[in-house]
């Protein structure tokens, strides 16, 4: 970055934004901790074995070994389930997610961004509270399930607050701390798996979950509502107040509220309106009135009217569709799987080199989020897709060949290509392909599109990955059909998501015509 382009994200950024925005990725972070929870402790957890406590704990976890006795006397050390069963459990976390995700968008239009992080936070602490004392599968699949609401609304509500309230010069790069929290999650949870997988040890590891919750309830005590949601919805002079808050005193807000005076309140800045490029048909402020008038919100439109309206249909289409190949490139058969799938087929421990996985996972992330910015969205997505699909047919074929080294070497490079652009990008990308009034209605789409996905891969993949080792013999044969899956991801990229680097609103993305009214 330039020095002047230094000296300008240094100005326009605050220690009180930096506050916020750690305070709210604490929702993601809660993502990736309850999507890799049972991974390292899987074996222990379904009863299928019962190590005895690591000599790696026996000088820092004394007091975790003397507690785990404790909850020993109440609780089972293990849960009896087959692959079938665990695969359930581990699934019922997407379909929690998908309820959160459908419904907080619209909620979040009509109470606000605040409420709903603070109602996530209270479903991710009862959820974690019922998996930590969960003694069968049932209920470690109800607080799977609960945990995975807030989930599903954390990941759909924190990405919108941060781009409003994130500087529009560095929305690229604070649009990819959701990804960037997510594999911090991720991150601690592997390692607490790798340390803690022995007894019943392992409800520790969801019991953090219960810590965090109640962290981030505290912290958002300290969380301002959206400046573009109060514009929008109650004063653009209170929206005033709060975006020079989190600007600091120093900062002129006037440019960036600029937008609000003139009546468009959008739930993002950068969505701005050139009155010399506004859509054939259309003027926002006599629409505005008009919505007034007939007693409804423009910038609140709903899952129907998004999908009706064949001005929305283009963007809402390419967003789901990345949403979808996100999960159905095959991350989270490393994530959720990579101890149980990796064992015995690679040199190291497998539950260590998860740890190794979920930290290139995370410094790659980071690296790379500027790189949307600078080479585009669909040019990241692209490298990011080819990258996987490649590694997941070397990785194919290496597993079915026992070449563990290049099977170890696949696994890393495999992650490190989803950081390029199928991380972060998918988060972002939603609110610049329609316009501000859809993006609510249209990122919950999507993120339930993704938990779909995600269900599928969690409740499908250990089946059909025993099921094509038993028929063809050996291992590995299910990264075909991910490599396979990456093709046609590449070719639905190229055909039908046009790319948003440097584009004012979608009506530019699209290439609309436009007039004045």
């Amino acid at each position: 970055m330039p020095s002047h382009g230094l000296r300008q994200c240094i100005g326009d950024v605050s220690p009180y934004l930096i506050l916020l925005v750690i305070i709210s990725t604490l929702g993601p972070l809660q993502f990736g901790l309850h999507l890799a929870e049972l991974n390292a402790p899987q074996d222990v957890i379904s009863c299928r074995v019962k190590p005895a406590v690591s000599s790696r704990l026996s000088s820092v976890l004394s007091f975790v070994s003397s507690q785990d006795k404790v909850a020993a006397s109440t609780l089972p050390d293990c849960i009896p389930m087959d692959d079938a069963q665990f695969a359930a459990v581990s699934s019922m976390f997407t379909l929690g997610g998908l309820v959160g995700a459908l419904g907080s968008g619209p909620l979040s239009s009509a109470k606000g961004r605040l409420p709903v992080m603070r109602l996530t936070s209270l479903f991710y602490a009862t959820g974690s509270v019922i998996e930590t004392l969960g003694a069968s599968v049932v209920m470690m699949a109800i607080g799977r399930v609960i945990s995975g609401v807030g989930a599903g609304a954390a990941t759909v509500i924190v990405p919108i607050y941060i781009s409003e309230v994130a500087p529009p010069r560095e929305r690229g790069t604070f649009g990819a701390m959701t990804q960037v929290s997510i594999n911090v999650g991720i991150l601690v949870t592997q390692t607490m798996g790798y340390f803690l997988s022995y007894g019943s040890a392992w409800r520790w590891i969801l019991s953090s979950g219960i810590i965090i919750a109640a962290s981030q309830g505290l912290g958002l005590l300290l969380v301002p509502e959206s400046p573009a949601w109060l514009a929008a919805n109650e004063s653009v002079a209170k929206a005033k107040q709060t975006l020079q808050r989190i600007r600091g005193r120093s900062y002129d807000v006037e440019e960036e509220a600029a937008v609000w005076d003139s009546g468009l309140a959008p739930e993002e800045e950068g969505l701005l309106d050139d009155p010399s490029t506004r859509p054939v048909g259309t003027n926002p402020r006599r629409d505005s009135a008009a919505s007034k008038a007939s007693g409804k919100n423009s910038s609140h439109l709903g899952f129907l009217q998004v999908i009706k309206d064949p001005l929305y249909r283009p963007g809402l289409i390419a967003a789901i569709g990345v949403m979808c190949a996100q999960q159905l490139c095959g991350i989270n058969s490393i994530i959720m799987y990579s101890v149980s799938l990796l064992r015995d087929l690679l040199p190291i421990n497998s539950a260590l080199l998860t740890i190794v996985i979920s930290a290139i996972n995370l410094v790659t992330t980071a690296a790379c989020s500027p790189l949307p910015d600078k080479l585009g969205r669909k040019t990241c997505l692209l490298l990011s897709i080819f990258g996987q699909g490649a590694s997941a047919l070397v990785l194919a074929v290496s597993i079915l060949f026992e070449t563990k080294v290049i099977s170890a070497l696949t696994v890393l490079f495999f992650v490190a290509f989803f950081a390029v652009g199928l991380g972060p990008v998918p988060f972002i990308l939603a609110s610049e392909l329609v316009g501000q009034e859809a993006v609510g209605a249209t990122q919950s789409a999507c993120l339930g599109a993704n938990y779909v996905a995600t269900f599928l891969v969690a409740q499908f993949f250990p089946i059909i990955n025993v099921a094509l080792n038993k028929r063809f013999g050996g291992a590995g044969w299910v990264y075909f059909i991910f490599a396979a899956l990456a093709v046609l991801s590449g070719l639905f990229v190229q055909s039908r998501v046009p790319e948003t680097k440097g584009k004012r609103d979608a009506d530019e993305v699209w290439g609309r015509t436009r007039r004045i009214d």
